[in-house]
């Protein structure tokens, strides 16, 4: 424990949903949940307004909808949050070397080894500064805390949102901590919450009450130590600059539970790809391939292998994992499947069994390809055969000169020929609604065209400040009122307006139906997995419900919920 408060936490507000408020002025005020739609999605993040009604962080998506069905339900633009993120960490990195992130939008700061005065005062002035700063080159808001422990600069964030400081000063620990809940402290989760519950004890006082000898008689030795330690107020953990990732791995949660083999083959190849992917761009390698299966009764399992030394070639971890599939009974279905490799290194060795082995199996394709060229010819393939789609990256993906589906998802960036710059507020029964504004502009209008108009295509995610700097600081008024600033009753954002083209949702034949749902299929989330399931969330007791509730239908006939009402010049 240090006497003065020089470790900084800083934790972002809200980060995934501020961030998309910020960059859509239509939902600036507005409950905004980003996570994953698909009936098995759960939420990354709700804004404050979301939270009000009692969303929050890793809840099932169906359960939000229900609590607060008229907020934006957002996918994650994960490429945005990253840009935000590394100008947050390069101020961070201004204030001293030593920089912990904890993730996207959280670090611990050693002010103290970048020069700052051990006082309070000096403390207290940077960290004014720093969240000046963050507010000025992102426009959003962050929350710290000060203090002499890693712990208590964290609680000291917790307890300063949002957009607060707190400094928690040496001395007053023991009286802070002493009315929380012992779930404050860290490495208490569910089961240790349960034990010391049984026990009779729910506070951090009782915590400390009950002593060291009877902490770790409940605990064991090391856990209940450490845990008398913090309850007394005591973390002398210091601020790591390098935390060395011991795994990396990517699970899908599927809408639909997987019972076909075939299919769980494919998805397995998929992730491994996907997971070499990664392991590539951390400039790693790995010798343990493990899967994850989750099944249908939620009952989860994992296989290892360990390889002869450590690898990144795909088609080597794709083979293992392979192998380790098919040792599996997935008949009965498969909600979640995971790949990841672990024993991180930062060299390769080449298995050449398995390149030999690849080399034979290819050739061997090749042949058995030709050979049935050559008899057949392709016209005369058999009815009814199709050709062999391909196996991991790419698998399932049209043939380069097929043009892919349009699938639109709520929140995702666009850009049309005529109107520029927006965002898909919803799709359904063939159309997409689109609301074209900037984040430096007012709220923009809405707009509904054909799923495959050929003037909307995607687009990159704009700055969240206005790049030029010279620039006017407002822009010129919509030509018309904004139909969702001003609604009464009207549709909910993130979802299409059925008032919006409703001589071209007229015109539909009757039998025509929706498109799928924003985010179905496997719900995931692009670039970046799925979205943790509510069942294996840390603070969650049990096993949670089976998501449920509305489906994501789009727009018809008389599904409106009230008209827009015109706004006053």
């Amino acid at each position: 424990m240090r006497g003065a408060p020089t470790i900084l936490h800083l934790d972002m507000d809200a980060f995934y949903a501020s961030a998309e408020q910020a960059a859509k002025p239509s939902l600036r005020g507005k409950p905004v949940i980003v996570g994953g739609l698909g009936p098995r999605g759960v939420v990354a993040t709700a804004s404050y307004e979301a939270r009000v009604f009692g969303v929050h962080s890793a809840m099932a998506m169906a359960q939000a909808r229900r609590l607060c069905p008229n907020a934006a339900f957002l996918i994650p633009r994960f490429a945005l949050y990253r840009k935000v993120s590394d100008a947050v960490m390069a101020l961070l990195h201004t204030l001293s070397p030593l920089v912990e992130p904890l993730s996207l939008d959280e670090a611990f700061v050693d002010l103290e080894a970048g020069g700052t005065e051990p006082t309070v005062e000096a403390a207290r002035a940077v960290a004014e500064r720093l969240r000046a700063d963050i507010r000025a080159v992102t426009g959003l808001t962050g929350s710290v805390g000060l203090a002499g422990s890693k712990m208590l600069a964290k609680i000291g964030s917790e307890r300063a949102k949002p957009d607060g400081l707190v400094v928690i000063e040496p001395g007053t620990e023991r009286d802070l901590l002493g009315p929380m809940p012992v779930r404050t402290l860290p490495g208490v989760g569910p089961a240790t919450a349960e034990a010391l519950r049984r026990a009779g004890i729910h506070t951090v006082a009782e915590t400390r009450e009950a002593g060291e000898a009877e902490l770790v008689r409940l605990l064991g030795r090391a856990h209940g130590a450490s845990l008398f330690l913090m309850a007394e107020g005591r973390d002398e953990r210091p601020v790591v600059a390098e935390r060395d990732a011991k795994s990396i791995s990517v699970e899908d949660t599927f809408d639909v539970d997987l019972t076909d083999r075939t299919r769980v083959q494919l998805e397995i190849a998929r992730l491994a790809d996907r997971c070499v992917r990664r392991l590539r761009e951390a400039g790693r390698s790995g010798r343990t391939v493990v899967i994850k299966v989750r099944r249908y009764d939620f009952s989860t399992l994992t296989r290892s292998e360990t390889l002869r030394g450590p690898t990144d070639d795909p088609a080597v971890v794709r083979e293992a994992a392979a192998r380790l599939i098919d040792g599996v009974d997935t008949t009965a279905g498969v909600r979640l499947l995971g790949v990841g490799v672990s024993g991180l290194a930062d060299y390769t060795q080449e298995d050449l069994f398995a390149q030999a082995a690849q080399a034979a199996q290819a050739a061997r394709t090749a042949q058995a390809a030709q050979a049935a060229q050559e008899a057949l010819g392709d016209a005369g393939r058999p009815a009814g055969t199709e050709r062999p789609e391909p196996v991991g990256e790419g698998a399932g993906e049209p043939s380069e000169g097929v043009e892919k589906p349009r699938r639109w998802l709520p929140g995702s960036d666009v850009r049309h020929a005529e109107y520029g710059a927006g965002w898909v507020q919803g799709s359904g029964v063939g159309r997409v609604t689109v609301r074209f504004e900037e984040p430096w502009s007012p709220p923009g209008r809405v707009r509904t065209f054909p799923v495959d108009d050929p003037a909307l295509q995607p687009a990159d995610p704009l700055p969240l400040l206005r790049p030029d700097a010279d620039a006017e600081a407002e822009s010129e008024e919509p030509d018309g009122p904004d139909p969702v600033a001003e609604a009464v009753g009207g549709s909910a954002p993130g979802e299409p307006d059925p008032e919006a083209d409703r001589e071209a949702v007229a015109d539909l034949a009757p039998e025509e139906t929706a498109d799928p749902a924003p985010g179905g299929g496997t719900g995931q989330v692009p670039d970046g997995g799925t979205g943790p399931d509510p069942e294996e969330t840390e603070g969650r007791d049990g096993q949670a419900p089976e998501p449920g509730g509305r489906s994501e239908r789009g727009p018809g006939p008389g599904r409106g919920r009230g008209q827009p009402v015109t706004s006053k010049p």
